[in-house]
């Protein structure tokens, strides 16, 4: 079981926890155990019981779908407070409906499903933090849809960057630097790789950005905003 000495700033200040007084939220952060897995360890499969919830202390994730040809669909990325496994807070839960895997060493929260069943009895806002979590998980992925018949490569880049700006953008000297490679970037686009490498290096040339290996510093994100 996790101890408050264990219990990272990530973890206490998690969208799940939310409005909760600090002694609940400490309550059911030490209802869990805490478990490190290295890069490519998969948390939950698709398609498996739902048996664990799982929050992110540190380390980063991913979200994604496999589709019946067996090509990858990249969902989404997960930063320290994020959760998965959200089905697994209902009493009957349908399988995992999306694979997470650990992109760099994570260390991680987990909670049987009958326990946090049972916390989310006793803490009802618990349950109402998991819908909202879903519920923006599928606004986020309603936008990337409607985007595809709406927007251009070029609008669709722009937005994904400044949306991983927030979430998992560093303070640089020259701006804010954003640790992805084209081909991520391409995959949570829905873009190819080629049009990405097209449209970033026009955008170094333009001096809205500066690329190098695996990383990306937007040196003037007021550029990519769309009115």
């Amino acid at each position: 079981m996790v101890n408050s000495e264990s219990t990272s700033i990530a973890a206490l200040s998690s969208s799940f926890l939310a409005g909760l007084e600090p002694p609940a939220a400490q309550s059911i952060l030490s209802a869990a155990w805490t478990q490190r897995v290295s890069a490519g360890h998969k948390i939950s499969t698709e398609g498996y019981r739902a048996t664990h919830f799982f929050l992110l202390q540190m380390g980063r994730a991913r979200f994604y779908h496999l589709t019946k040809q067996a090509d990858l669909v990249l969902l989404s990325w997960l930063v320290p407070g994020d959760v998965t496994g959200l089905v697994a807070i209902l009493k009957s839960p349908p399988p995992y409906m999306v694979t997470t895997e650990a992109m760099t060493d994570c260390d991680l929260l987990i909670w049987e499903h009958s326990v946090i069943c049972k916390l989310a009895s006793r803490h009802p806002l618990l349950a109402e933090n998991a819908l909202r979590i879903a519920l923006s998980n599928l606004r986020m992925y309603l936008e990337r849809h409607t985007g595809l018949a709406t927007k251009t490569a070029e609008e669709r880049l722009a937005e994904t960057l400044l949306r991983l700006s927030d979430k998992i953008g560093q303070f640089h000297p020259e701006g804010i630097e954003i640790c992805a490679t084209n081909d991520e970037l391409s995959a949570l686009t829905d873009i190819s790789p080629f049009t990405t490498s097209r449209v970033l290096s026009n955008w170094q040339r333009a001096g809205t950005l500066s690329k190098k290996r695996g990383r990306i510093v937007l040196r003037a994100p007021e550029a990519l905003m769309i009115d």
